[in-house]
This record gives C-alpha cells, sequence and structure tokens, in this order.
C-alpha cells in the first residue's frame, strides 16, 4: 500500500527546502551586487575595462585563482603589489605605476565572495531593437505639401475668375450690351481681395511657426572653456554616463559634473595619447592642452598627491549649458531613466560618438507628445506604476498587448505644464 500523504509530505518538504535555497541565493546575489555598486562600481564594470579591469572571471586570472591572494590584494594592494608580479603587471597596465588601487579592508571574505559571484553571474545586454523609443514618432513636415496645395489652390481661383470675366463679356456681347473699360488687375478688387487674404495666410503661417519655434535650441553646440570629448570618455573608455552626472537616475536633474570627479582620473591621466581630436571647424586640438585647462582650474600641479594637492584653490570650470527647457515645463529624468527604461541616447542622440556635444532633439511640446503617444510603457517589474493594477492584469491576462503613455494620462496638460 503507498502511503500518499507521507509522499505528499516529502515533496512539499522537498519544495520548501529548494525555496529557501533559491531565496537564499538570490539574496546573496542582491547583497553582491550592492557591494560592488557600494564599493566597485566608479572604477570597475562587470564586462567592460574602465578605469581598472572588467571583474567578471576575476577569479580566474593570475593569483586570484587563489582565493586567499585575492582576499589580501583587496585588502591591501599597495603592501601586495611589492612581492606579486601579476598584481605589479596588473598595476602597471591600468595605472602607469602611478595609479594604485584604494584598499578596502573592511570587506570580509564572504563580501569579497558575494562580489565575485556577482560580477561573474552579470550577462551582457541585448542590443535595443533597432527605433525603439525613438522619440517622437512621426517627425515629417507637411508644410511643404500644405504650401504648394495652397498655391494650386491660388491659381486655380485666379483661372476661374478669368474665366467668369471671358463668360461675361462673351455674354454682354450677343445681347448687344456694350462692353465696359477693362478694370487693370491691380484696381481689380476682387483681385486685391484675393492678395490680402493670400498675403494674411502666409504671414499668419509663418508668424506663428516664428512663435513656436521661439526658444527652441536644436543643433546648438557651443564652444566649452575645456575641449570635452564625449567620444574619448562615453565611446573609447567606455564611461558610464551615470559615473560623471549624478543624479538622472534619483531624481530630476541630471548634475554636470564636479572637478573632483574629473580629477579622480585626471591626477594621474596628465597627457593625452589617444587618436587626434578635432572641432567642429576642422582644427585639431592639443589634448594635453586640454587636460592642463582642467588641472590649472582645480589647482593641481602635475606630479602632486592627493596629500598635497590644495583644493582651496580650485574654481568651477564655466560650461556652457546646451539642453534647457522653458521654466514652464516639468521634466523629471528619474521618471524617464527608470521607470520608463529610457535610453540617454534616445534624447540626446549617439552621445558616444560626439566630441562636441549639440542639442540632438528638437524637445518641443510635439515631439514628447508624440514620443509619449508611441513609447511602451515598462509595465511588467516595475514597481513605479504598481498603482495601475487593472494594466498589470490585461498584461498577465493578455487581453492588451500594448500600454501607451498617454494611456495613463501622459498627454495631459498639467503632467508637464505647472
Amino acid at each position: 500500500m503507498i502511503d500518499k500523504p507521507g509522499i505528499s509530505r516529502t515533496v512539499l518538504l522537498i519544495l520548501t527546502f529548494f525555496l529557501v535555497f533559491s531565496t537564499a541565493n538570490n539574496g546573496l546575489a542582491q547583497s553582491g551586487q550592492e557591494i560592488f555598486n557600494t564599493n566597485c562600481a566608479s572604477c570597475h564594470s562587470p564586462l567592460k575595462d574602465l578605469i581598472g579591469p572588467a571583474l567578471q572571471g576575476v577569479d580566474k586570472r593570475g593569483d586570484w585563482t587563489d582565493r586567499k591572494k585575492l582576499y589580501e590584494w583587496i585588502h591591501n594592494p599597495a603592501g601586495y603589489v611589492s612581492k606579486s608580479a601579476y598584481a605589479k603587471e596588473v598595476s602597471d597596465k591600468y595605472g602607469g605605476g602611478g595609479l594604485q588601487m584604494a584598499a578596502f579592508a573592511s570587506l570580509s571574505e564572504k563580501d569579497i565572495d558575494a562580489i565575485v559571484d556577482y560580477v561573474n553571474s552579470v550577462k551582457a545586454p541585448p542590443p535595443p531593437p533597432p527605433g525603439n523609443g525613438g522619440g517622437g514618432g512621426d517627425d515629417s513636415d507637411n508644410s511643404l505639401l500644405f504650401g504648394i496645395l495652397t498655391l494650386i489652390l491660388a491659381v486655380v481661383a485666379l483661372i476661374l475668375l478669368q474665366v467668369n470675366s471671358n463668360l461675361k463679356k462673351l455674354s454682354d456681347d450677343k445681347e448687344g450690351i456694350p462692353a465696359a473699360e477693362p478694370v487693370p488687375f491691380y484696381r481689380n478688387k476682387a483681385y486685391i481681395a484675393l492678395g490680402i487674404v493670400i498675403l494674411f495666410l502666409v504671414g499668419g503661417y509663418y508668424t506663428v511657426k516664428g512663435a513656436i519655434n521661439l526658444g527652441r535650441n536644436q543643433n546648438y553646440q557651443p564652444e566649452q572653456p575645456i575641449f570635452f570629448s564625449h567620444k574619448v570618455h562615453a565611446g573609447v573608455n567606455q564611461i558610464s554616463c551615470l559615473y560623471c552626472h549624478t543624479g538622472p537616475d534619483q531624481g530630476k536633474q541630471a548634475n554636470i559634473p564636479s572637478l573632483n570627479t574629473c580629477m579622480n582620473c585626471h591626477m594621474n591621466v596628465t597627457e593625452y595619447t589617444g587618436d587626434p581630436l578635432y572641432r567642429e571647424d576642422g582644427s585639431e586640438v592639443n589634448g594635453t592642452a586640454e587636460i592642463e585647462k582642467l588641472h590649472k582650474a582645480a589647482g593641481f600641479t602635475k606630479g602632486q598627491s592627493a596629500n598635497t594637492w590644495n583644493m582651496d584653490k580650485a574654481k568651477p570650470v564655466e560650461w556652457a549649458r546646451i539642453h534647457n527647457l522653458p521654466d514652464h515645463v516639468y521634466f523629471n529624468h528619474s521618471q524617464h531613466v527608470v521607470a520608463g527604461k529610457v535610453q540617454c541616447q534616445t534624447c540626446h542622440g549617439e552621445i558616444q560618438k560626439m566630441d562636441e556635444v549639440k542639442q540632438f532633439s528638437d524637445l518641443s511640446m510635439g515631439w514628447c507628445i508624440n514620443c509619449h503617444r508611441e513609447t511602451k510603457v515598462q509595465f511588467k517589474e516595475n514597481g513605479f506604476y504598481s498603482i495601475y493594477e487593472k494594466y498589470h492584469n490585461d498584461l498577465k491576462n493578455d487581453t492588451t498587448k500594448k500600454i501607451t503613455a498617454d494611456m495613463i494620462g501622459a498627454t495631459e496638460c498639467q503632467k508637464c505644464h505647472y
């Protein structure tokens, strides 16, 4: 006789154990990610070389295959590099011998293990599908078509007026009515009225268009006090946007980096050795001279250490602002970056390919409205929109395939104007 209740209890026990084990593993991975973000993310990425090397697979390189040596290196890099040829090689490669990794003596061995497990579990993100979040739907301008149609209608109206005049003349001749003296076109009331209407329409069109475009700065590309190439930093060196521009994932603003952020790297990176740099007019840029301008603003002398650098002499760089919205428009970066999963390039263009940055998008109300109408909202696994339970249920039950921003009120005036 099979003991069915006993089997049920055994299966339930196994499932409970599996669930607890999985939860513990997920908690460990999350803990490793938090520790990595707090201590390592400013210099390292799991998948790409930044200021330091990519960390995925670090436990399979050189000395680090021995976890004890990895612990010793992280706790005291300066002491360990003097007795390890591999550690000295890594230090020379990423710092030229001058940039030394900071010591993290407060990290326990379990913390380090959690970091290694996390970076080894990170998978490369899939490439974004073409046209996703293109920011504005159909941007085609129908002004030329409307102008051509208006001109055609005006010509047709003139032809009909002339036909009417000829028919009237033929009718008068047949009935023997003396023909009136022809009136010159510049004194003809019908022609004068038609000309006034056309001037009113054309003038009104250009007046309204000029008023709508007032304050827009698409393709605005000012010359900055220090030549800063996003192509070199974000493109070639793969520095994360959030390392320099703090805040877009947490609030309204994407902050301009302070001199301290720049000097984290440029205390040691004092010369430019990359590909030639060129301004928009084609003139070549001396990259080393531009770094020296940064040092001058920071009150830093080449060769100084952090201990001897007098930060009281620093003066902020007066960067020219490029993107600027009217005071009556509200825009929150975190809503778009975190909740909407919108990439920086959607609004700012391929910033990683720009030497001198320009305003890529129109940033008009129509541009924003079209984007809100077309861009899919990331409802799944997004607590930001948890209040919209109906849409969550619709997606789960497959009663709808797409939720757009304007379906949740994104085209209402008060969403942007306050």
